[in-house]
């Protein structure tokens, strides 16, 4: 059974709901799943999961999350060489160039991108949430 880490950060609830959606994707495929706010992931968590799923949404100009998700993320990514990882989150303004930034991130980190990214703008609809669950299941 792989160990699956979903950690992520959100304001409105709207990236909430898209980490449940991770969370029972990789449920259901057999993994042991863990959600984690920011505050209780660390650079020393890393290697204690197979795969781990960070969603944050958009803010301000097209960045992470700057007080909670933004120290702890910068804090892990030297550690994410080689790991499996998937990136979701929502946004309410830009046209997504945060997705593409943080993807562009964690390439250069070495990180293992296993599927393509999950965006919504605002609340997740149906196919946004059959495609967070799609995400998870890859990751399991």
């Amino acid at each position: 059974m792989s160990k699956v880490a979903v950690v992520f950060w959100s304001g409105t609830g709207n990236t909430a709901a898209m980490a449940d959606a991770v969370a029972e994707g990789a449920r259901a495929k057999g993994a042991e799943v863990t959600v984690l706010g920011p505050a209780e992931f660390s650079a020393g968590d890393v290697s204690n999961y197979d795969a781990i799923a960070f969603g944050c949404p958009s803010m301000g100009a097209e960045v992470l999350e700057e007080t909670e998700f933004e120290p702890m993320f910068s804090s892990v990514e030297g550690q994410l060489s080689g790991k499996k990882i998937a990136l979701f989150g929502s946004w309410g303004w830009g046209g997504g160039a945060w997705m593409l930034d943080w993807e562009a991130r964690c390439q250069s980190a070495g990180a293992a991108l296993c599927c393509d990214s999950v965006t919504c703008q605002n609340e997740p609809d149906d196919a946004a949430k059959a495609e967070c669950r799609a995400l998870g299941e890859a990751l399991a």
